[in-house]
């Protein structure tokens, strides 16, 4: 996890301890069947100009055998090349640290654990490869390891604990500094995807570098779901981007599905336009000529063509039942990878897709266009008399029209029967 906020730490600290429990490798507290093996990704984010921006991508891999914890992680720019590797091995039964390593464009280190720390450290700039040797004085975790131990703890309201841990840092000895945890808590985590979940809001102070940790750990099953970091000034967080998320019961055939969009010959053509037709008054329900004209999509808006196959039936029925809850389901890459995008191309709205093979599929669109409302108005009225005999009242009126801008959402579904057919279609929006 320390691959994450190494390169934005700015200046280091120690703070004396106040006294609290102190849990070394192989403390009988720590409840092991919730050290699970598995891939995840996080989104990380910096707090800027008063808005969260993405600006890394996190993942790590937790391997657990008989022998050994391991941890795999990996730091990668999103608008760069570069890219921060990390390996931490631990004993599994004591989580006693073996081995770390770290990988990076300016520098890398290999160290071992045992009576003491030993190893290198190379600085790629000043191409300078220089040994590691030095002897804590106490047990400890290692840095990279420990966040991924908190939740094997048996964490209640007011639970508290230290743990020391090490960093390795070039050039430094005493890098064994307590990892705190000053507070636990009840709270609840909103997942876009799933919905609440209720959690131990871990705080965690280290003070090695006086940073500060909060780590939204699922009560049922232990997953990190967020976490929150203040460094200095710097404002830091991490979110799970639950890539194993699967509500799907049908299986995604990426094959079978881009032929469908690929290898055929038969043709989509179709034309897109909105057409008001919401008066009021005495013109409820009718169209003024001329008036309430189509009013077709602007060159350049973009059609979606979705192969309309069991999986993305489910796709989008799981979206439109989620849509009152305010969530949605994305797509994964591959299935958004085998939907078809075309242009109008011309000032009447129209639209072609070929290469297609004969099936169902969802055509959908959105645009902005003018929308027209005629009222009917009372502006005075009229007696009649006859022979100085009043008659009776009429009412004079007058429709006046009122515009504003509107936007169409459209789908349809149109099928292909058979291979070289034309299907042609409108895509309409009418109020």
């Amino acid at each position: 996890m320390k691959t994450v906020f190494s390169f934005m730490l700015v200046c280091l600290y120690f703070i004396p301890a106040t006294a609290q429990q102190l849990l070394l490798p192989g403390a009988p507290v720590f409840e092991k069947k919730w050290i699970r093996s598995g891939l995840t990704e996080m989104g990380y984010y910096a707090w800027s100009e008063g808005k969260w921006a993405e600006i890394c991508s996190f993942t790590y891999d937790i391997r657990t055998t008989d022998k050994t914890l391991t941890v795999y992680t990996r730091l990668k720019f999103l608008y760069s090349s570069e890219q921060w590797i990390d390996t931490s091995v631990s004993e599994a039964g004591s989580f006693k640290p073996l081995y770390r390593s770290s990988f990076s464009k300016d520098r890398e280190y290999a160290i071992r654990y045992g009576q003491e720390v030993t190893g290198y450290y190379f600085d790629k700039k000043n191409m300078k490869k220089e040994g590691v040797k030095e002897k804590p004085a106490t047990a400890f975790f290692d840095s990279y390891t420990y966040p991924y131990l908190l939740g094997s703890l048996p964490l209640s309201t007011g639970y508290k604990n230290d743990l020391p841990i090490y960093e390795y840092r070039h050039g430094q000895s005493g890098n064994v500094k307590l990892a705190r945890i000053t507070e636990v808590k009840n709270n609840v985590y909103e997942s876009k995807l799933t919905g609440e979940h209720k959690v131990w809001k871990v705080s965690v102070l280290e003070e090695g570098t006086n940073d500060q940790y909060e780590y939204y750990i699922d009560k049922d099953d232990r997953r990190i779901w967020k976490i929150e970091v203040r460094s200095g000034t710097q404002q830091l967080l991490l979110v799970n981007k639950e890539i194993d998320f699967n509500p799907f019961t049908h299986e995604f055939k990426k094959e079978e599905t881009l032929k469908l969009i690929t290898s055929g010959n038969a043709v989509i053509s179709g034309q897109v336009f909105a057409r008001d037709n919401q008066n009021e008054g005495l013109l409820k329900g009718m169209a003024i000529l001329n008036v309430n004209k189509k009013q077709y999509a602007r060159t350049g808006t973009t059609i979606l063509l979705i192969p309309y196959t069991p999986y993305f039936k489910e796709w989008v029925k799981l979206n439109e039942d989620l849509r009152k809850k305010g969530r949605s389901i994305p797509l994964p890459a591959d299935a958004a990878a085998c939907i078809k995008v075309a242009t109008v191309y011309d000032d009447k709205g129209n639209f072609d897709f070929v290469n297609l093979m004969p099936g169902d599929y969802l055509l959908y669109t959105e645009f902005g266009y003018t929308h027209t409302s005629h009222r009917t108005e009372v502006v005075g009225y009229t007696d009649t008399y006859i022979n100085g005999m009043f008659q009776g009242t009429m009412a004079n009126t007058e429709v006046n029209t009122y515009a504003s801008n509107a936007s169409a959402n459209i789908k349809k579904v149109v099928t292909i029967s058979k291979s070289g057919e034309t299907v042609s279609v409108k895509l309409k929006k009418t109020l």
